[in-house]
């Protein structure tokens, strides 16, 4: 499907994303926009698709996910993320086939296309014992049933239990002995097959391709985050690191590095354009302002960010200060849906909690543009995707406006983004081919591939119930350091995250 037109349709066009007055023709070309001109000016190209009565909207970025969690869907809550996420990433890994790794990726990319997402980033835990073939075998699931997505292994060479603080007082030192004899392929051998992706999947080339995915500070020495943060530099690659999710990771930062992490990361060089601070929930006006000064994005996860209790981020103030802010779900362990139609639509509803200024509230554009524009600069595709433009990635959707969400049509964004559309979704294009049509997968067979899913679900759960008894060994001690980082101060400057438990007695009664 080389060239093609799709003709009559309403668009929201450019960065502004604003709807044509009219019905316009899409010109389709190679993969790319070709033109855009008004219905009926120039003669069709190509196979021609019927827009009337469809809006084109350029296709949503998820900015961050991980598929090796999709098999946990629906199996915790009211867990903060440090007493959760061990969960996600047993120190025994589950004992999975290649098939069993494309089925687990397949779940997010479904969902994903589903709710209007036409390029993801996965975060992938193929840790602590690498297997390339799992890593070639969730590409391959992003190949088949074609999404655009950027996939990395998460990159760390400190044992995840020690990426808090105190383990030495509160670990018993047995467990502390045999955690410590777990099995764990080289970090230098995670970081030269790394490279090979580099080479061979460059996310410019390449549909799915490669990013470098630093798990966190906290969980990378120095010496090794230098390492990523040159290999990144060397072959251009777009990274990402989880930064001050939670008020515990603040404190971690003080106890490790002696400042918090957004400082260390500035200080030893790390923060740079095409370099995303996932969550970065708990911020001071000063990390603020370092984060804008370097050029990183902030990557928000609003969602999962209730789910886990960690807060809400200042996002009013990142914007005003000039920070690029992209949305992501994150992985199905911790809000169980990659349908980021949700995550813009609560990205635009609760910010409006934050402050009694309604005029500085997030507004459904602004939320919309995270969700495109500002996941594409965040991931360095400012200048290919996120938009409708000429010569931008055909990566759209197109939602039908005969259905309720969009009767009476008023507001075209507004609705699309406060009202329940992912029902709406007639078709998905990636780079220029369709992946869904009539509301239906294009590439795959989903009703075979969800049969599969739920049998290989049905035969792993048991290593997945006996993976969470050996975590919940670690549990005590961890509810133990929880519990005394909580107790540690941070800084007074901290914008206020989470609402309080209980009367607000700073403020005189009415």
């Amino acid at each position: 499907m080389s060239a093609y037109t799709i003709t009559g349709c309403r668009a929201l066009l450019g960065e502004a994303m604003t709807c044509s007055d009219g019905a316009v023709d899409l010109f389709v070309r190679d993969g790319r926009i070709d033109r855009i001109l008004p219905a009926g000016s120039a003669p069709p190209e190509g196979a021609v698709i019927d827009g009337r009565q469809r809006l084109a909207a350029p296709g949503l970025v998820n900015g961050h996910h991980h598929s090796h969690e999709h098999f946990h869907k629906g199996r915790y809550d009211r867990l903060p993320l440090e007493l959760w996420m061990n969960f996600v990433r047993p120190m025994r890994p589950l004992e999975l086939t290649p098939r069993d790794v494309y089925l687990r990726t397949m779940i997010g990319a479904i969902q994903a296309l589903r709710s209007g997402t036409t390029c993801l980033m996965d975060d992938m835990n193929a840790s602590p014992v690498l297997h390339r073939d799992h890593v070639e075998a969730a590409y391959q699931a992003y190949e088949d049933v074609g999404i655009r997505a950027l996939m990395g292994m998460t990159l760390f060479d400190k044992p995840f239990f020690e990426s808090v603080p105190y383990v030495e007082d509160e670990f018993p030192p047995e467990l502390l002995v045999r955690l410590r004899g777990t099995q764990a392929t080289p970090p230098a051998e995670m970081l030269a097959y790394a490279r090979e992706l580099a080479r061979s999947r460059h996310p410019r080339e390449h549909r799915v391709g490669y990013l470098a995915t630093p798990s966190a500070p906290q969980r990378c020495t120095e010496g090794f985050l230098r390492e990523v943060r040159a290999f990144a530099d060397e072959y251009d690659l777009p990274t990402v690191i989880h930064v001050q999710e939670t008020r515990m990771q603040v404190v971690t930062g003080q106890l490790f590095y002696g400042s918090t992490m957004v400082e260390y990361l500035d200080r030893i060089g790390f923060l740079k354009p095409a370099t995303s601070l996932i969550h970065a929930v708990w911020l001071t006006p000063d990390e603020i302002a370092t984060i804008a000064r370097s050029g990183a994005s902030v990557q928000h996860n609003p969602n999962s960010n209730f789910k886990l209790g960690s807060g809400l981020a200042p996002l009013r103030a990142l914007l005003d200060a000039g920070v690029n802010v992209s949305l992501g779900t994150d992985g199905c362990g911790s809000i169980e849906t990659l349908d980021m139609l949700r995550v813009v639509a609560n990205t635009a509803l609760v910010h409006k909690l934050r402050g009694d200024d309604h005029t500085r509230w997030i507004g459904a554009e602004e939320a919309w543009h995270a969700g495109t524009v500002g996941g594409a600069r965040a991931l360095g595709m400012g200048d290919r995707l996120g938009t409708l433009e000429v010569g931008c990635e055909a990566d759209f959707v197109l939602y039908r406006l005969d259905g309720i969400a969009f009767t009476p049509l008023n507001d075209p964004l507004r609705q699309l983004v406060y009202a329940e559309t992912g029902s709406a979704i007639d078709s998905v294009f990636v780079a220029g081919e369709p992946v869904v049509r009539g509301g239906e997968l294009a590439k795959v067979n989903e009703a075979a591939l969800n049969d599969e899913i739920a049998e290989a679900a049905e035969r792993i759960r048991p290593q997945i119930a006996a993976s969470e008894a050996m975590v919940g060994e670690m549990s005590a001690a961890y509810a133990r350091i929880h519990a005394r980082c909580a107790c540690h101060p941070i800084s007074p400057d901290t914008y206020a995250v989470r609402l309080p438990d209980g009367p607000d007695l700073r403020k005189s009664p009415r």
